[in-house]
């Protein structure tokens, strides 16, 4: 990030420093997708630098060349604050020709994998494109087969501010002019660009995945289990103590984690994505998020189960 502070330029102005910028800038693309396995071949994908994954998510449901939209139940709020007309996904829905389906990759509330490939693999074929937001498995995953995948750097330790659209085609995309080949209004964030390149190519954790696989084999009983989960998010629930409880004890003792549920306007709401995955109000009233970070260590984890322990 100090190598793109220093290059202090506009990456589309055509002067000496500006190319100089610019060339910073392919060069955090390119290193980018490689890292992701996007980069050659089949997998060459485009790549459009954004504010983060907010910001992808918008530019792909909103100039993708796609006449109908259709989104998971569980997807994150930031998908259906960009189509709040789009229809939620169902057994009956049919997916043709003309529709972009957008289904994430990992579920940022239960930590569940869904099955994006195989799904990409049976819509496609009739002519519909696939979004997958995969913010909560770059750097950590092998992404899943789409047209377009959404990542953001500071899931994976890098900084806040910078994300990516990845396209298999352009063409898939209309274009509105501006910056990034005319998909993306805004100067390019060339020092969150390099932050965002050298975090992927650091993919340090300061946990190992034994050490993850242990912690959650602690926690096995009180978490939830919906399908295929990463060793990284917990929805874990209390016995008896509420989220709004827990979120309280645990911040006490240097825990800063998130509750199942939200507080609006003095009303207990139930979450939305917990509802989807068919998990009861009661239980979950009485779940919290429990994340992994890049930096979470081995003692905070065990510290961790101590505390949870206490509680329960």
């Amino acid at each position: 990030m100090e190598e793109g502070f220093a290059l202090w330029a506009n990456p589309s102005s055509p002067h000496a420093e500006g190319r100089k910028a610019r060339a910073a800038l392919e060069d955090a693309r390119e290193r980018i997708k490689a890292v992701l396995g996007l980069g050659q071949g089949d997998k060459n994908y485009e790549l459009i630098f954004t504010s983060g994954a907010s910001e992808a998510l918008w530019i792909a449901l909103n100039r993708a060349k796609a006449e109908r939209q259709i989104v998971s139940a569980v997807e994150h709020d930031a998908v259906f604050r960009a189509a709040p007309d789009a229809e939620v996904f169902t057994d009956d829905t049919a997916i043709g020709e003309g529709t972009l389906l957008a289904v994430q990759h990992v579920n940022s509330e239960t930590g569940t994998i869904n099955p994006v490939s195989a799904m990409a693999q049976t819509v496609q074929g009739g002519g519909a494109l696939v979004l997958s937001d995969c913010a909560q498995s770059a750097g950590k995953l092998a992404l899943p087969e789409a047209d377009m995948l959404v990542i953001s750097a500071h899931k994976f330790g890098g900084p806040i501010g910078v994300g990516a659209l990845l396209v298999r085609d352009y063409a898939l995309l209309e274009p509105v002019g501006g910056h990034e080949r005319g998909y993306r209004q805004g100067t390019e964030n060339l020092p969150g660009a390099l932050g965002m390149a050298a975090a992927l190519e650091a993919g340090d954790w300061a946990t190992t995945p034994e050490q993850r696989v242990a912690f959650a084999g602690q926690v096995a009983g009180q978490r939830l289990t919906i399908g295929e989960q990463v060793d990284y998010i917990f929805a874990l629930t209390h016995p008896t103590m509420s989220a709004q409880a827990l979120l309280i004890r645990l911040d006490g003792q240097g825990f800063a984690v998130s509750a199942g549920s939200a507080c609006s306007s003095g009303t207990l709401k139930k979450s939305r994505v917990l509802d989807a995955f068919g998990v009861a109000d009661d239980v979950a009233a009485r779940t919290i998020r429990v994340s992994l970070g890049w930096s979470t260590t081995p003692d905070e984890l065990e510290r961790f189960s101590e505390a949870w322990a206490s509680l329960c």
